[in-house]
């Protein structure tokens, strides 16, 4: 483990090797980027056992959330890194007097020409190691360093999630209600059994329509993770003895287990918790409070679908709303009267997956965004430089001030050009 003292050397060199440009060149940027990729294809087998290790993720959902989209985004990156590093012109108006594994972000920063430091969680522990030992094998590691916890840094917490919503409307189409509560549940339990910052954290319908959401609920639980999901090695356990507690105690309140419908079984000797339902937990409740972050999923009956943009807007900003209707008017509600990182329509996830949309938050739930082009932008900056002729001048601009002056001004901040000439010629 790093001293405070040996980070603020690696700190101080890191920033040393900045300063001499080597990181803004194409070549360093292409081969770092290549060097992830390399790692990646490499690694490929390391990495699925590591999340294995620490998560009881499966070897697909792994490639699926974070070995996958890393290599398309780096793809992304080596194919685009040229057009995103050259300056692009901007027309001036005619008259000018006055602009998964911690993985993704790396790679904006790193295509960007920037050091980078890297702390991975310290509550995967084989994903560190791994990310630790392979990073410095495969990348420069003048610029690229992986810390572990330093005793004496002060601990920060950044927290990008929140609870995210789901609207489920009460759809007329049996295929579509079908089709709309498989995405759920992968939307909640198929994402890390709900660890995810963009997983569900609760469902909003209208109270007519419950019944048939938990049955199809229920019955489409058993057809992804089998009647006996901890043995079906399809979702994954909770990260530590910690957490699991943590949600434990979330169902302890007699009232949220009154709400249970289903699940709701906890091994702790094997961090599993099993795909849990529940209906109108009371709202005061932790559970409804903060953020579940596992595979808990609350539903909510309101009398009328509208009601959710309220709801929706009595909460801290979600990183995601998820939404599932036909009806163009909520549609249109949903985009206009809420504020989130993103508004998904009739699935859940794929905008993360997305490189052209930006991935963050909003107000609680997170600053920034990055994914593909976003990630450059976000790490990069874009330097406005303009350029003027000799031969031309606009002479009212400068003082001293007079009426006629103030009439030239007004007509070219309106871009009366007519007005303009004018007022020149009288």
């Amino acid at each position: 483990m790093e001293t405070l003292r040996e980070f603020e050397r690696d700190l101080g060199e890191m920033r040393e090797y900045y300063s001499q440009g080597k990181t803004k060149e194409a070549s360093w940027r292409k081969s770092q980027l290549k060097g992830l990729l390399t790692l990646l294809k490499e690694k490929e087998g390391d990495i699925l056992n590591a999340l294995m290790q620490d998560l009881g993720k499966h070897q697909v959902e792994t490639f699926r959330d974070e070995i996958g989209t890393s290599i398309k985004t780096l793809n992304l990156a080596l194919e685009s890194l040229r057009e995103w590093m050259s300056g692009r012109k901007a027309k001036l108006p005619q008259i000018a007097l006055l602009t998964r594994l911690s993985l993704e972000p790396m790679i904006g920063a790193l295509a960007a020409g920037n050091t980078v430091v890297l702390k991975p969680s310290e509550l995967a522990p084989a994903s560190a190691s791994l990310l630790a030992t392979a990073i410095s094998t495969y990348l420069d590691n003048k610029a690229v360093k992986v810390i572990q916890a330093v005793k004496h840094l002060t601990p920060v917490t950044l927290e990008l999630g929140g609870k995210c919503p789901a609207v489920l409307d009460s759809l007329s189409s049996s295929w579509d209600i079908k089709v709309a509560v498989k995405r759920i549940v992968y939307g909640k339990y198929g994402c890390c059994a709900g660890q995810a910052c963009i997983a569900i954290d609760y469902i909003l319908v209208e109270k007519k329509f419950t019944r048939t959401v938990v049955e199809l609920m229920k019955s489409m639980i058993k057809e992804m993770f089998g009647e006996n999901p901890k043995e079906s090695h399809s979702i994954a356990r909770i990260i530590n003895k910690q957490h699991l507690l943590r949600l434990k105690n979330l169902l302890k309140d007699p009232h949220v287990d009154a709400s249970t419908v289903y699940g709701g079984s906890v091994d702790e000797d094997n961090l599993f918790i099993e795909p849990t339902i529940l209906v109108d937990p009371p709202l005061q409740a932790e559970i409804m409070t903060d953020e579940i972050f596992g595979p808990l999923l609350p539903i909510i009956t309101l009398e009328k679908i509208e009601d959710s943009i309220q709801f929706i807007n009595s909460k801290p900003k979600a990183l995601a709303i998820y939404c599932f209707t036909k009806n163009k008017t909520l549609q249109r509600r949903m985009i206009s009267e809420t504020s989130s990182g993103s508004v998904t329509f009739n699935d859940t996830i794929i905008q993360y997956a997305a490189d052209t949309l930006p991935f963050g938050g909003v107000g609680g739930s997170g600053f920034g965004r990055y994914h593909g082009k976003f990630s450059f932008d976000t790490f990069s900056h874009e330097k406005a430089i303009a350029r003027r002729s000799f031969l031309t001048e606009f002479w009212f601009r400068f003082p001293p001030w007079n009426n006629h002056k103030f009439q030239l001004l007004a007509s070219s901040f309106n871009f009366d050009y007519l007005g303009l000439v004018l007022v020149i010629l009288a």
